[in-house]
């Protein structure tokens, strides 16, 4: 399954005329029908609808398709229908003008301050009691299912270039990793070197003489000490661990913004105590390097479904 961006655009269009010139039934002879979706991030899935009155009815079943194929995201639906110069040049039929006349003199006896109508709106009225002002509901349906379906596929597109870079952001994180392994033994060995040549100069025995039992138990025990202090072996396993899981779910895909996200954080944890815990420049230096890797990870992963 691939791994989907919430960012992403489609737009379709549905022209009236089919391939050998003839009209499809049963759209209105000369609408011309479009349907555009858009979608940026956002930690739920928020719909808004931007459509023409007359075709509000169409808003339930374009919600229930679209929660079906996109969990996260705020998306915007914007649809539009024009009848075309034809359908402005056809002038309304007697019956159709008798009805929309007594229907505006049944209004005006009830609110007689209604503005009249205008020679739009009379067309506009007539249009629709032809059944030519929009199209049949199942029309626009398997327009939208279009749209969605490229939509999905501008965010299957832009999540594939997602997690490439992720991926590259893992590979430099575990090299990163492996640089910081062999620091904690050499700044144990340093340590104890230390404080053996301080027991040294303690104890005046600079004339290259062996040290008492003591004084190497004692540079021994102090080292063991900063040995536990500077240790990062859990913190880098912890890390590493992470990293899988995060190399899983792209190569899982789905659904995976959110559990992503947690992984990001927990990945800074250990960057920040990594560097609690640095007692050497090239250690400090590491953690940096991770932090800005992983907060780089960061701004991406909010873009994954």
């Amino acid at each position: 399954m691939p791994v989907y961006s919430m960012t992403g655009y489609a737009s379709v269009q549905h022209s009236p005329l089919a391939a050998d010139g003839q009209t499809p039934a049963p759209l209105a002879p000369t609408a011309r029908l479009g349907l555009e979706i858009r979608s940026v991030n956002s930690r739920f899935l928020d719909l808004s609808f931007r459509l023409p009155e007359e075709m509000r009815q169409l808003e339930p079943g374009l919600r229930e398709l679209i929660t079906r194929h996109i969990k996260r995201g705020k998306v915007e639906v914007r649809a539009s229908q024009d009848a075309g110069d034809g359908a402005a040049l056809q002038a309304p039929n007697h019956q159709a003008l008798q009805k929309i006349a007594a229907l505006q003199d049944k209004i005006r006896d009830w609110l007689p301050e209604a503005r009249p109508l205008s020679v739009a709106d009379v067309l506009r009225m007539s249009a629709g009691s032809s059944g030519h002002a929009a199209a049949d509901e199942a029309i626009w349906l398997q327009l939208a299912t279009q749209a969605v379906d490229a939509l999905r596929e501008a965010r299957a597109r832009e999540g594939a270039r997602l997690s490439q870079m992720l991926q590259g952001h893992i590979d430099q994180l575990l090299s990163l990793a492996d640089l910081a392994v062999p620091l904690v033994p050499q700044l144990v060995e340093q340590q104890r070197q230390r404080f053996l040549e301080r027991w040294k100069d303690a104890m005046a025995l600079a004339d290259g003489s062996h040290l008492p039992e003591a004084a190497q138990d004692r540079a021994l025990t102090e080292a063991t000490a900063f040995a536990i202090r500077i240790d990062v072996a859990e913190e880098l396993t912890r890390l590493r661990s992470h990293l899988d899981e995060i190399a899983r779910l792209l190569s899982k895909g789905g659904d995976i913004g959110k559990r992503l996200d947690f992984l990001i954080q927990e990945l800074h944890r250990e960057a920040n105590t990594l560097g609690s815990k640095s007692a050497v420049l090239e250690m400090t230096r590491i953690s940096v390097d991770m932090k800005v890797l992983i907060e780089q990870m960061r701004e991406q992963v909010q873009n994954i479904e």
